[in-house]
């Protein structure tokens, strides 16, 4: 038997029963969407990282409070407290180092003149804060010197924290109360996007954050900018060398932590991995479901043409062409399964990234990968049918009833 009349005898067989090879093929095509549009998911969040930590440029340090816990790396120790003002000219005394902004974070409710309302972060910063994290004024000003030196009460806000305090209103020279203390707002940031919530965040100078809200020196990260990425590693031992010596703690085991971009994006993609493969492997398992429907259908198959099964091998057929048709119709329907799922799983991610604004992903390898599994889950689920039909005996096959 050619191949090509080994497919038509699949097809034509599998046609004589629509409704149960289209429930068969169904399980496949919902295991298959599944797969395509998990992995989507997870791709594109870390797509979106990727893009964002690398917009910021690869010159980039971030020194946060706490040490290096063993076995991986610690964003800090959630309100430990080991960085302040003192260690700002520290950092200023070290070569190569172009830009120092400090920050100090908090979260408040905040309320505007108009009457709108936001709960959000309000970041303490210095003159070198949009510098070194890119941003852009898109209405007004960015604070001056008197005003970052003078305790000023004046907030810079990000792009959506402005959208959520004033809506369409223009927000400049209008006031936002922070945690009950009226504040001047004298700028807004363009829109930044990605995964950051800079666009959600309020702004004022470091030194009035500390003044009238933390009342203390401590920072809760220090930026970093070095004037040539090839020197991040020289700079980067510096600073531990010299903020040790001013904490007076051993430089193998200090009380902070200077992190690189390729660390964070490094620690991110760890996460976002082990979270695509999470994903996956949940939806993996409607493909097995898949699977066993394609088994349970094949194997009552079997018996449902276990008669003619007798007669083809009557008339000469060998055991490898029974297993080679049986075989077939389970690859046809798992490959079918797989074209429909690679499609509505592509349809799936699309309307995903549209309701949810995220960014969904799906690669010419996932593709194959899915269309592989499909192919693979055909030959395995459906190789024991197979086989039990090849093995019947000719003889017993035509007395079935």
């Amino acid at each position: 038997m050619t191949i090509t009349d080994l497919l038509k005898e699949s097809i034509r067989s599998l046609l004589a029963n629509k409704t149960r090879s289209g429930l068969t093929i169904l399980g496949i095509v919902i295991g298959i969407a599944s797969v395509i549009s998990m992995i989507s998911i997870g791709q594109g969040a870390q797509l979106t990282i990727t893009n964002t930590i690398q917009s910021l440029g690869s010159n980039l340090l971030t020194i946060v409070p706490g040490a290096v816990m063993q076995g991986g790396m610690s964003l800090g120790r959630g309100t430990y407290q080991s960085l302040k003002n003192e260690d700002l000219n520290v950092l200023k005394n070290i070569e190569n180092i172009q830009y120092v902004a400090p920050v100090v974070s908090r979260r408040y409710q905040i309320v505007s003149s108009v009457g709108l309302n936001t709960n959000t972060s309000v970041l303490g910063v210095n003159e070198n804060y949009y510098l070194v994290r890119n941003l852009n004024i898109e209405s007004g000003s960015y604070f001056n010197d008197s005003q970052l030196q003078g305790l000023a009460r004046v907030a810079v806000l990000g792009y959506n924290a402005s959208q959520d305090l004033f809506g369409n209103e223009d927000p400049i020279n209008k006031t936002i109360k922070i945690n009950k203390i009226n504040f001047k707002v004298i700028g807004v940031f363009a829109q930044k996007g990605g995964m950051g919530t800079e666009d959600d965040t309020v702004f004022i100078p470091l030194l009035t954050m500390q003044k009238f809200f933390t009342r203390d020196e401590y920072l809760s990260t220090i930026f970093v900018s070095v004037t040539d990425k090839n020197l991040m590693d020289d700079v980067k031992n510096e600073i531990i060398l010299a903020l040790a010596k001013k904490h007076n703690v051993d430089p193998n085991n200090p009380d902070f932590t200077v992190i690189s971009q390729t660390d964070i994006l490094s620690s991110l993609n760890q996460v976002t991995n082990t979270f695509t493969l999470f994903l996956a492997a949940i939806a993996g398992i409607s493909l097995v479901v898949g699977g066993i429907g394609i088994m349970n259908m094949m194997l009552t198959t079997v018996t449902e043409r276990t008669r003619e099964i007798g007669i083809r091998k009557a008339i000469g057929a060998t055991k490898r062409d029974i297993v080679l048709q049986f075989l077939s119709e389970a690859i046809i329907l798992t490959v079918t399964g797989g074209i429909i799922g690679v499609i509505l799983g592509w349809l799936i991610s699309v309307v995903i990234g549209k309701l949810m604004n995220i960014n969904t992903v799906v690669t010419f390898s996932t593709i194959v990968l899915s269309f592989g599994i499909s192919t693979f889950i055909g030959i395995i689920f459906g190789y024991y049918p197979s086989k039990k039909a090849a093995s019947l005996n000719p003889i017993d096959a035509l007395r079935y009833e």
